[in-house]
């Protein structure tokens, strides 16, 4: 399926603000992925698709990640992160990606997690910065593109875990591993 249909389909599933924010994600992972040799066409899909499960049935999304053996963790934290991984699975299914990477960016661009790969990385923080994003802080993520990929994503979970404990929400354990993963990772980098 290319893109333009993916496109069509996506829109017909979502309200026309959160059309309008994937449309930035897909613009911003699009910029990432240049700027980061990241390949644009995984970029433009894994985008594309990040949201397109976003309004599914609560229950029909429980439903799949009980039978595809998700974790079940998932089950014990808020809905709102149950559309990633669902989403991961209608990529595969109805839109037939097979690109383990793009399937990986789709289904931790909420969470995060330890040992993310570059495509991840720009999925996750496109979601966050894309230009209909308004929040405190959100510049300053912007403008951390010129200090390097992994700069800006740990900067991205920071605010993400700091946004969820100043609501007082609990933090998936994914996102809490890949913070901590790029804490250590300074300590190993020779600068």
């Amino acid at each position: 399926m290319d893109q333009s249909m993916m496109i069509e389909k996506v829109k017909e599933r979502l309200p026309e603000n959160r059309y309008n924010h994937v449309r930035g994600v897909v613009e911003t992972a699009t910029v990432l992925a240049e700027k980061f040799n990241v390949p644009v066409e995984k970029a433009r899909v894994a985008a594309i698709l990040h949201d397109v499960a976003k309004f599914s049935d609560r229950e029909w999304m429980k439903s799949i990640l009980i039978s595809e053996n998700m974790d079940p963790l998932l089950l014990e934290y808020h809905a709102e992160l149950w559309h990633a991984p669902v989403g991961a699975y209608m990529a595969r299914t109805e839109f037939g990606i097979d690109d383990e990477d793009v399937l990986n960016a789709i289904k931790y661009h909420t969470t995060g997690r330890q040992g993310m790969s570059d495509l991840e990385k720009i999925i996750y923080i496109a979601d966050l910065i894309e230009p209909t994003r308004k929040f405190s802080g959100v510049e300053e993520l912007r403008q951390l593109a010129e200090q390097g990929l992994d700069v800006m994503m740990e900067a991205s979970v920071k605010h993400t875990i700091e946004f969820l404990v100043s609501k007082n929400q609990p933090v998936y354990p994914d996102s809490l591993k890949c913070y901590q993963y790029f804490v250590q990772q300074k300590g190993k980098v020779k600068e």
